[in-house]
């Protein structure tokens, strides 16, 4: 089996568990069983179960960002501040879909190690958006329209995360994106670009 049939097999197999058991209730020799492999083999590829989350949760987001960068037109000039926000939306809810899928928010409000996942995580996806961002906005990396796309991107995915600390239900969440979509945003968009 060569190196990406193997890994895959490895984020499937852990993919599947997660979403059955739970991230805390699956052990990587369960991974390994379901994968049909060793236990070294899964560390041979990925050095804790938390890097294999994080792999799926990258994969996931990256699959559909992209998916919403081909939904762009890639031949306008710019994009519009509505378009800006429908991107900036549709990606926080895909990080919040992820976290809510594949990880449950008791252990991002539980574990010790969920403060540095989540940091870790929130970089990465502030990468994918900013890349998409760019390439579709057609902006140089170091101008200052660059500048502020990233101050947008990175206040608002920081507001999106707080969502895992402060909502205990879907509906607290359903008002929390709407209160930033309709309350937040707009200023976050206005403050960035005009």
């Amino acid at each position: 089996m060569d190196v990406d049939k193997i890994s895959i097999s490895i984020k499937n197999a852990a993919q599947h568990l997660f979403r059955r058991y739970g991230y805390h209730k699956t052990s990587v020799n369960e991974i390994a069983a379901k994968a049909n492999l060793a236990k070294a083999t899964i560390y041979k590829y990925f050095e804790s179960k938390e890097l294999i989350l994080n792999a799926i949760i990258m994969d996931y987001l990256d699959k559909h960002i992209q998916e919403l960068a081909a939904s762009v037109d890639p031949n306008q000039e710019k994009l519009s501040s509505k378009e800006i926000s429908d991107l900036i939306l549709k990606a926080s809810r895909l990080t919040y879909t992820a976290c809510n899928e594949f990880i449950g928010w008791e252990f991002i409000r539980e574990s010790a190690n969920a403060q540095a996942f989540l940091k870790n995580l929130s970089n990465e996806i502030e990468l994918l958006i900013m890349g998409v961002v760019m390439k579709v906005r057609h902006v140089d990396a170091d101008s200052e329209q660059a500048r502020r796309t990233r101050f947008l991107v990175s206040a608002s995915k920081s507001i999106v995360f707080s969502f895992a600390f402060t909502s205990v239900t879907d509906a607290d969440v359903k008002k929390n994106f709407i209160q930033f979509r309709n309350e937040i945003l707009p200023y976050l968009i206005r403050g960035a670009f005009v």
